[in-house]
Order: structure tokens, then C-alpha cells, then sequence
């Protein structure tokens, strides 16, 4: 239901789209994306900083969208989100020692040090790679097209990944301590009792 609410705006900017043009749509997501922010304020949820940051680059390009009346503003949005995600990514580890992937996953997967470092700049060049993208689809075809990449080729981009990634790191993944010890337990029952079976 989370995932769900936070797709809301970008499927609201998709069905005003279809229905009459993009500065409408545009329109529509500065508003859909500022009443999602104040709905999660009345809920008392703490609002990440990530979504505060994510609001403002909608309402700053959104703004100048519609100023100009030029959807390259819009369209460049697109690519400077990925690129913020990539930076911040990079900067996290290079620069303060945090993996701010590891910080987030961290309780649900324990991986080494090196699996997560490879993990976090694996983002980092996938959001590269969608910002070029995006520049490439915005600049190179009709408007519409760029409109169903944005929706509907990023999303599912962006799924496809981070289930990629998650398999090619699952055999990476370390179990917690707990778990581990009962499969230790497990494993010495069953060493005992296959030596009693031998014995018979």
C-alpha cells in the first residue's frame, strides 16, 4: 500500500496527460506531490528527506515548465533526479564512510563490507544509466513516447534491477547470528543422530 501511495502523483501526471497536455499534467503533479506530503504530515509519519528534496526539484522544474511553456524543464527533471540519487550515493561512501544502502537494508540483509560497497555503486551507475537514458528517449523521440518511458520504462527498469541485484548478491547474503545457531543445532542433531543410527 506504501509503494502504491508513493506512485500516485506520477500516476495522476500519466491519466492528465492522456486527457489534455503536459503542462496540465505538470499542473497536476506539483499538486498531487504537495498533497501527498501534507497527507503524510496529518498521518504524524516522519517524511524522509529524500521525498522533501524529490518535492522540490517537481515544484522548481515543474514551476519553469510552466512559465515557459517548454517541457524541456520536465524532461531534464527526469535525469537530474537519478543523478541526485547517484550522487548521493557516491558521495555517502567516498566522502563520510556511510553506505546509505547498508543503512537502509542492513537489518533485513547482512552482507560483507565489499558486497555492500559493490551493491551501493551498482546503484549508482544504474541511476546514471537512467538519467542518460532519459535524456537520450526525451530529446530523440515524440513527447508521448517520453511520457510512457517515464512511466511506465523507468518503473519497470528500476524493478528489473533491484530484483537482478537482490539475486546476484543473495548467495552473499550471511545469516543473522540467531538463525545461524539453530541451523548449527540442526545440524549437530542430525550428526548425532545419524552417529546413533551408524552404531545400531
Amino acid at each position: 500500500m506504501t509503494a502504491f501511495f508513493e506512485f500516485i502523483p506520477l500516476i495522476i501526471f500519466f491519466v492528465v496527460y492522456k486527457t489534455v497536455d503536459i503542462y496540465w499534467a505538470t499542473g497536476a503533479l506539483i499538486i498531487s506531490a504537495a498533497i501527498q506530503l501534507i497527507v503524510m504530515k496529518i498521518q504524524g509519519k516522519e517524511i524522509p528527506q529524500k521525498q522533501w528534496w524529490l518535492f522540490g526539484l517537481i515544484a522548481v522544474f515543474g514551476a519553469l515548465t510552466l512559465f515557459f511553456q517548454n517541457d524541456a524543464f520536465i524532461k531534464w527533471k527526469v535525469t537530474i533526479v537519478n543523478v541526485f540519487f547517484a550522487i548521493g550515493l557516491w558521495v555517502s561512501h567516498a566522502f563520510f564512510k556511510k553506505n546509505l544502502l547498508q543503512a537502509m537494508l542492513g537489518e533485513s540483509i547482512n552482507m560483507p563490507k565489499k558486497i555492500w560497497t559493490r551493491y551501493n555503486y551498482a546503484w549508482v551507475s544504474f541511476f546514471l544509466v537512467c538519467g542518460v537514458l532519459n535524456l537520450y528517449v526525451a530529446f530523440n523521440f515524440p513527447q508521448e513516447t517520453w511520457v510512457n518511458f517515464k512511466v511506465f520504462g523507468l518503473t519497470i527498469l528500476t524493478f528489473v534491477f533491484a530484483l537482478s541485484s537482490l539475486l546476484l548478491i543473495y548467495k552473499h547474503i550471511e545469516p543473522e547470528p540467531e538463525q545461524a545457531e539453530a541451523d548449527a543445532d540442526v545440524a549437530a542433531t542430525n550428526n548425532i543422530n545419524n552417529n546413533e543410527e551408524s552404531g545400531k
